[in-house]
């Protein structure tokens, strides 16, 4: 192996080219036409154009990948994670041409990828599994019967892919037959595959992982769990390791199961398996029926019982978003084991070698608001916290960059490690805080809220965490008045601003922060100085390019101008998006017409639309369905009325801003 092609982009393909690199590897980087110019390309040793913009029309186009290795005298090829990296036939395309593929053999792939035939494979080698129908008959009605066995509350999830895509929770008949058509749509457009499987729905668990590798002398490992609960929409934004609620005898069997299933497999290379842990039994249930004994080698010095039972949920057969937890406490490069593996090396180490030190957690930094909804545009500003004491960031992403709807929100991963859990939790909570990201919105502040809630400190974080604690996390990000008078000021006669000259008289300036709209009065005093009085507060402020003290309290401030009279300003922990009204009545950024229209909230691909002209909707009813960065968003209504028109149809690609939906005017109807 000499030239590595890497079939992905991003911060994958960056961390792949650092290792490869390291190697003496040359590396090979593909793009679509909007990643021109990315980090990832200009890294790489060389670069090959896949043409397209979307995904269907580059990175998930087998034959431009095999021409682009090809072309490049790559002879092999490192598919990174998402895309083709779970998908066998371009496994055994790479291998049919020739070249070296650093992943699972196809067989495997196949074997595990399909969530009811790894199941079925889990059932015959004693790996638990919860109840569920697996069959191949996908009929309304045989579902219908099916959930009725099992009983309510069920999960639907699509057979293919992963990500929570394709998955509904139901909880009762009625609502049975939308959950399948939607999840078949979700799955069809991310997966290529529209078939669903039905499996008991555990509504408290913890989603707890298994770091596995083999390699093709018949070794094969564990290198301990991961806890992925925090999740949004399915979908993981935190992770760590070790698990809180794993003790050293549940860690074994743990890692007995997840070596066994992808032993029965003829797996090699790096793979996960996941379980569902019930996080409301007790530690003493003991393992679930039908599933495997405790191993007998338990480390007699834990003291601890043998923990919740554990369910199967899938096998990933490719390297995980959240490897650098793993990495970070075992000091291993799970993409350097990857490379010896596919080279027919043995394992580097054996079970009784690997060591795990201290804690380690990630959060994933997206594109998107407190709720969770994707955005696109372009990064105004970017700095990095300090990356020293524990802290990583894997990124692809930097001033300039241009986020678009093509792929999906992740632009980084912040990871720390640190002695203990709770040192590990603040100092990546630090880091976040201290992460320069203008330009657009991101979660970067709320997940900061989500590691310093006392249920995350206390280990105690379940699935079901932000749909318990997400409004009351919400509410808390609202900045203090000191920071939104900051942030003003900042944005008015900040670095890049529009410099006023010093004038002896008062102006006034009209700026809306969310639903407020704020009043000033500034009288220059020259260099930066100011009188400020806002309401009944009176304060005198100094401004530089990057501070404003206000009565001697001083806030770190970052602004940028996103012209048009926006602007989006860092202030300390807070992000802020802050509109000049200059001196327009308070009606101009609403008024009437708004509450009479629904317009899309970011851009996207419109799937559904599920109201029509003349229906009566309910406020929280969903009208229609986008798909954005991979996943397909309900839109619901804003209010209760009447569906006066509808103006976009399905299929359509949405702009944010655009109209969708009018609402009848109740009195003109009345």
């Amino acid at each position: 192996m000499k030239r590595l092609l890497i079939a992905n982009r991003g911060e994958i393909a960056r961390r792949v080219i650092r290792t490869a690199r390291r190697l003496g590897l040359a590396t090979v980087a593909v793009h679509s036409g909007p990643d021109t110019n990315a980090l990832h390309v200009r890294e790489a040793d060389s670069a090959v154009a896949l043409g397209g913009a979307s995904s269907a029309e580059s990175y998930l186009r087998t034959d431009k990948l095999i021409a682009a290795a090809r072309a490049s005298g790559a002879d092999a090829v490192h598919p990174g994670y998402g895309f083709l990296s779970e998908n066998a036939d371009f496994a055994q395309a790479v291998i049919d041409a020739g070249l070296t593929w650093v992943g699972p053999p196809p067989a495997a792939i196949r074997a595990l990828g399909s969530k009811s035939a790894a199941k079925a494979l889990a059932q015959q080698h004693g790996v638990p599994v919860l109840p569920g129908y697996f069959g191949a008959d996908q009929r309304d009605e045989t579902f219908a019967a099916e959930a009725a066995r099992i009983g309510y509350p069920v999960m639907v999830k699509a057979v293919a892919g992963g990500g929570g895509r394709g998955m509904r929770l139901v909880r009762e008949a009625a609502q049975l037959p939308a959950a399948l058509a939607s999840a078949r749509a979700e799955a069809l457009a991310g997966f290529g595959s529209a078939e669903l499987l039905l499996e008991r729905a555990v509504l408290r668990p913890r989603h707890v992982e298994v770091q596995v590798f083999a390699d093709a002398l018949g070794h094969c490992i564990h290198l301990g769990e991961r806890d992925c609960s925090v999740q949004r929409r399915h979908q993981k934004i935190i992770e760590e390791a070790p698990s809180p609620a794993v003790t050293p005898a549940l860690r074994e069997r743990l890692g007995a199961a997840a070596v066994a299933l992808a032993q029965a497999a003829g797996y090699q290379g790096a793979g996960t398996v996941e379980f569902l842990l019930d996080g409301e039994a007790g530690d003493a249930a003991g393992p679930p029926q039908g599933g495997a004994a405790p191993s007998e080698g338990s480390d007699p010095r834990s003291g601890g019982t043998l923990g919740p039972p554990f369910y199967l949920m899938e096998m990933n057969t490719r390297l995980q978003v959240e490897h650098p937890v793993t990495e970070l406490l075992t000091g291993l490069d799970l993409v350097e084991w990857q490379i010896r593996v596919a080279r027919g090396e043995p394992l580097p180490l054996a079970q009784a070698q690997v060591r795990w030190q201290g804690h380690a957690i990630e959060v994933r930094l997206c594109a998107e608001d407190e709720h969770f909804t994707p955005h696109t545009g372009t990064v105004r500003a970017f700095a990095e916290p300090a990356l020293n004491g524990g802290v990583r960031f894997d990124h692809a992403i930097e001033t300039g960059t241009e986020v678009t709807p093509h792929y999906d929100a992740l632009l980084g991963k912040l990871i720390a490690h640190a002695p203990t859990r709770a040192q590990a939790i603040e100092r990546l909570a630090h880091a976040l805080d201290t992460t320069l990201l203008l330009g657009l919105p991101s979660n970067r502040a709320f997940l900061a809220a989500c590691l310093r809630h006392p249920v995350f400190g206390a280990g105690e974080a379940l699935i079901p965490f932000l749909a318990e604690h997400g409004d009351a996390l919400r509410e808390g990000l609202a900045p203090p008045a000191d920071a939104v008078l900051a942030g003003v000021l900042a944005a008015a006669f900040g670095a890049g601003a529009a410099q006023a000259l010093p004038c002896p008289f008062a102006r006034p300036l009209r700026w809306r922060h969310g639903d407020a709209v704020l009043d000033l009065s500034v009288l220059e005093q020259g260099e930066g100085r100011l009188q400020v009085a806002l309401g009944e507060r009176r304060c005198e402020a100094r401004v530089t390019a990057d501070r404003v003290t206000l009565d001697g309290l001083a806030q770190g401030v970052h602004a940028v101008a996103l012209g048009g009279g926006a602007w989006q300003v860092q202030v300390g922990p807070h992000t802020l998006a802050l509109t000049d009204l200059g001196f327009a009545p308070r009606e101009r950024a609403g008024g009437a017409s708004a509450a009479r229209e629904l317009r899309a909230p970011f851009n996207g691909k419109l799937v559904a639309v599920h109201a029509q002209p003349g229906a009566r909707v309910a406020k929280g009813d969903a009208l229609l369905a986008i798909e954005s960065m991979k996943i397909e968003h309900q839109i619901a209504a804003p209010r209760d009325g009447v569906v006066a028109a509808v103006s976009v149809a399905p299929g359509q690609q949405l702009a944010p801003g655009q109209l969708l939906i009018t609402f009848a005017d109740e009195q003109a109807t009345a």
